[in-house]
């Protein structure tokens, strides 16, 4: 397809970063990969740094196993706060970990 350089080790395939010469290897390495069960993703805002709800993201964690919670913290000119973010297959525990975060960043 190109010049450009892209390899496979095992399941890892490395691809060129500049975006129309990867669409194009991607395009041909596509029939190759093995698909899995869809990655859901939900975000939700809390405008507190995540230090002080650390805690709370940590039992929620143990709570929900199959859910990977995360937290990306931000600073704006107004202050600072944290996105939270829960990654998971399960649709249904998606929801109710979406709910609890709600809960936990209305809760500041």
């Amino acid at each position: 397809m190109s010049k450009a350089p892209g390899f496979q080790i095992e399941n890892v395939f490395v691809l060129a970063g500049v975006p129309k010469i990867m669409q194009a290897m991607m395009g041909c390495l596509a029939p190759r990969l093995k698909g899995g069960a869809k990655m859901m993703s939900r975000s939700v805002r809390c405008d507190i740094g995540e230090g002080w709800i650390a805690a709370k993201l940590e039992a929620l964690q143990e709570k929900f196993p199959n859910v990977a919670i995360a937290s990306y913290p931000f600073f704006e000119k107004h202050g600072m706060g944290t996105n939270l973010v829960a990654r998971s297959t399960d649709e249904a525990a998606l929801d109710r970990a979406e709910a609890a975060l709600r809960e936990i960043a209305g809760g500041q």
